[in-house]
């Protein structure tokens, strides 16, 4: 068994163990069933924010033949902006978050949250992070307030094969400390 297997299979015992503790005494500021520490997809994620980003750029998709004909996600190539609108980083492939700081995030999907017309929102569960910056104590991703992104619709056959197609996209992408 490899070790990220086995460091799921720990996680899930842990948090099998932590429900129940929690359902059989449960604290009188917190309501019985809420979660400590959980991202959601709405703002009532109980974990702490490190930061949150705006991402613009593309998601590249190459055309393969699968079951049939189809464009599959290669990956995002995105920058990230602060709140006033400042380069503070980019996203890419794996899928991973580099700040300028030098830390860095790369994430496994955990929740996928389809939207009508866009990409779907996302949360996601942190595979490795690097880095001495703000990243570096990221375990969850939440990717919401998606626009655009989709896969095209059409032109993938025989005589496309290989070939890209950048779709322009923006997300919103919130990064957590689930740790206390």
């Amino acid at each position: 068994m490899d070790t990220r297997n086995a460091k799921l299979i720990f996680l899930s015992g842990v948090f099998a163990v932590a429900c129940l503790t929690q359902a059989q005494t449960p604290s009188p500021t917190t309501p019985t069933g809420v979660q400590e520490n959980t991202v959601r997809f709405d703002d009532s994620s109980t974990a702490t924010l490190v930061l949150q980003a705006r991402g613009e750029g593309v998601q590249i998709y190459t055309c393969v033949k699968d079951a049939d004909w189809v464009w599959k996600l290669k990956a995002p190539d995105a920058t990230l902006f602060d709140d006033k609108h400042h380069a503070i980083g980019k996203h890419f492939g794996g899928p991973t978050w580099r700040l300028d700081d030098g830390s860095e995030v790369q994430g496994k999907v955990v929740e996928n949250k389809p939207q009508a017309g866009t990409i779907p929102w996302l949360i996601l569960a942190a595979k490795s992070t690097g880095g001495q910056g703000q990243l570096s104590r990221v375990n969850a991703v939440r990717r919401t307030e998606t626009q655009g992104g989709v896969a095209p619709s059409g032109g993938c056959d025989a005589e496309h094969v290989g070939n890209e197609q950048r779709v322009p996209y923006s997300a919103i992408y919130s990064f957590f400390d689930t740790k206390e």
